[in-house]
């Protein structure tokens, strides 16, 4: 058996998941990836080597994962990051002082802080604007406009942004068009096929799936940004263990089963929590009357396992998120066990209070992370937790 071929694009996705960027040990022929575990490598002369020399720079552990995740999206070229965060770090490093950013408003709390409170103060300029009208990108360039990124589904009001439309005017003007795919997985959804030129993952969440790493990802088609990103990853220094490239590896042969199931049980819960007396608004996208539920038809494959519901009263909310049993109160999502939290005191407590407000981004919303257990389990613990 010989390695898939990282660009061997007629095989199906779930045959890729298992095997793309891998194969079988050459020393023992065993069929897991080995975990690399060293800091350098031995060299046979000066300037002779097997092709790795410090684990910073390589590691065939780091180098399967990048490789699988690349063909999985459609891309070329993977860079693994010790974090979803040090990716975009690494990201907003191919920008230079005086460079202006357009961003989603309503992103990940942890990238808004990092790009307002640390990119803010090195001379990069940000404005964020509601992506779901393509216009509001338009009409936000400037001439120092350099980047557009954005998220979608965002976090955690399940907004989408039209990809192809953002990438017809990214295009037109030369500018760098990011997208977080972290939510949708490349199951679901592949934007460098929509006009992305950078593709961008916390591993953490559904990739790995299972809760016991962290980790980032870029993903790019480009051979001019793959050059310019392996430099900043090499230089910055920014890299995964290879346990914790294993442990991501190990997690990505499951996606498209754990996927459907994801999905499986967000459509359900979804369903049913329109019902409940006690929710007064649902954010999920695979939902008919979702403001955007023809685009997730058109650039989805499926609408994932994240909702986001309006329970109208910040007490409620507490109450639930604290009397859950199935549901584990936690940070983080896109494990295999249900998770629940609260945005606006976890997960985007670090959004300026006007910019939560006027994404709707509510004290009174809760988010929840549908996992693979027993729907039917999952319903009645959110109907005590209401109760």
């Amino acid at each position: 058996m010989t390695q898939l071929r990282d660009d061997d694009a007629h095989h199906g996705f779930s045959t890729r998941a298992v095997h793309a960027g891998q194969g079988p040990d050459l020393m023992s022929g065993a069929v897991m990836t080995p975990i690399y575990q060293t800091s350098t490598y031995v060299q046979e002369g000066l300037g002779k080597h097997k092709g790795y020399e410090y684990a910073r720079t390589q590691n065939p552990t780091r180098e399967a994962l990048e490789r699988c995740v690349a063909s999985l999206e459609g891309g070329t070229h993977g860079f693994a990051f010790g974090s979803g965060l040090a990716a975009l770090d690494t990201t907003l490093k191919l920008l230079s002082a005086g460079d202006h950013v357009i961003s989603g408003e309503n992103i990940y709390g942890g990238s808004h802080r990092l790009m307002e409170r640390v990119y803010g103060r090195l001379g990069l300029s940000f404005t964020f604007v509601d992506m779901r009208d393509p216009e509001h990108v338009a009409r936000a360039i400037t001439p120092a406009t350099r980047m557009v990124y954005g998220e979608t589904p965002t976090n955690p009001m399940m907004f989408l942004a039209d990809l192809e439309a953002i990438g017809h005017i990214t295009q037109a003007r030369g500018l760098l068009f990011v997208v977080d795919n972290t939510f949708a997985t490349p199951f679901f959804q592949q934007p460098l096929r929509l006009g992305a030129d950078l593709v961008l993952h916390s591993t953490t969440k559904y990739l790995n799936g299972h809760s016991d790493m962290v980790g980032g990802l870029l993903v790019t088609a480009r051979d001019d940004l793959a050059e310019r990103i392996g430099f900043l990853q090499n230089a910055a220094g920014g890299v995964p263990g290879p346990m914790d490239c294993w442990l991501c590896l190990r997690g990505l042969k499951t996606l498209p089963l754990r996927m459907r199931q994801h999905d499986a049980a967000g459509r359900d819960l979804a369903a049913w929590l329109t019902t409940h007396p006690k929710v007064q608004k649902v954010y999920y996208p695979g939902l008919p009357d979702h403001p955007q539920h023809a685009l997730a038809r058109r650039q989805m494959r499926g609408f994932g396992g994240m909702i986001s519901i309006e329970l109208g009263d910040a007490a409620l909310a507490r109450r639930v998120v604290e009397r859950t049993r199935v549901f584990a109160l936690a940070e983080s999502l896109g494990g295999v066990e249900s998770l629940i939290g609260h945005p606006a005191s976890m997960t985007h407590a670090s959004v300026p209070l006007p910019l939560r407000q006027a994404m709707g981004l509510t004290d009174s919303l809760v988010r929840l992370s549908c996992g693979i257990e027993d729907v039917a389990d999952l319903k009645a613990d959110l109907e005590q937790a209401l109760g």
